[in-house]
């Protein structure tokens, strides 16, 4: 079974390290800017590099969700692909918006699409374990065919 799921694992941790690795970056930042919790509110560069990190905190637990059923139901090997390909994008998301709000733009776009395309991987993989395990129908041995 561990064999099934170790990519998927491999890249949840990686994921939890860099949502670590924002949180470290706000507390940084409100030592630089002398900002103590529970306050939110401070120069722009602050502002950007919290609602950065809250933003991608906020998206975590979709992508998790994804990530694990396009795995599980679809296949290993691309949802952990694409699991490393929207960290990268969340990652750029991060960097843009602590530079400027409007460089958050790009990297934003490219992630939403990579969620898009686990809820369809996901979608895929769930209606075909439902059609082969409830109704007998294995739509993969009919496109074979």
């Amino acid at each position: 079974m561990l064999d099934q799921i170790h990519l998927l694992a491999a890249v949840t941790v990686l994921g939890v390290l860099e949502q670590a690795y924002f949180v470290l970056q706000v507390i940084y930042a409100r030592r630089v800017f002398g900002i103590s919790p529970p306050k939110i509110s401070g120069p722009p560069e602050f502002e950007r590099i919290f609602r950065a990190q809250v933003n991608c905190s906020e998206y975590f637990p979709i992508f998790l969700a994804l990530l694990w059923q396009a795995g599980l139901f679809f296949h290993q090997g691309l949802a952990a692909a694409l699991g490393l390909l929207y960290l990268y994008a969340r990652y750029c998301y991060f960097i843009g918006y602590r530079a400027s709000s409007s460089k958050r733009l790009t990297p934003m776009y490219f992630g939403t699409g990579i969620l898009w395309i686990l809820v369809a991987a996901s979608a895929l993989g769930i209606l075909h374990f439902f059609l082969s395990h409830y109704v007998g129908l294995n739509v993969l041995q009919l496109l074979a065919a």
